[in-house]
């Protein structure tokens, strides 16, 4: 599976800094017809959303539209094991999107509520907190 990493970034080391408060954008249906929004707050890393990603592209089988509306462009660093304290920052060991509670992660369009439904269900299991499914307004239910 290959790795969701920013093309190119300021600087490669980032402070850990903290994650309050609810999501201030990115908190409504913009594309899709239906979406899964986060209900938790937390980091998802790049395996963890490349990996939900291709469960709704597996599940979907090439049918309707899917929009991915995080990204993971934190940098989280890691000293190697039985290494003594000092001698600076450990390297990037991956990358994770922060995610505040409401938060919209996938978008869908283009399949039944059923579909979309299911879709979005794998894809919830594969992320590190609790998600809930969402439908865009004015959208009839099939």
């Amino acid at each position: 599976m290959a790795n969701i990493i920013p093309a190119r970034t300021k600087y490669r080391k980032m402070h850990k800094g903290r994650n309050r408060g609810n999501a201030k954008g990115g908190d409504t249906i913009a594309f899709g017809d239906f979406a899964i929004q986060a209900l938790e707050r937390g980091k998802a890393s790049s395996q963890q959303l490349e990996a939900a990603r291709v469960a709704i592209n597996r599940f979907l089988k090439r049918k309707g539209k899917m929009w991915m509306r995080v990204f993971p462009q934190k940098s989280v660093t890691k000293k190697p094991a039985e290494t003594r304290q000092g001698k600076g920052k450990g390297a990037v060991e991956y990358w994770v999107a922060v995610i505040k509670p409401g938060t919209v992660l996938f978008e869908i369009a283009g399949v039944p509520m059923s579909v979309a439904r299911e879709a979005m269900r794998l894809a919830d299991g594969k992320l590190p907190f609790q998600c809930r499914f969402v439908v865009r307004e004015g959208v009839e239910v099939l």
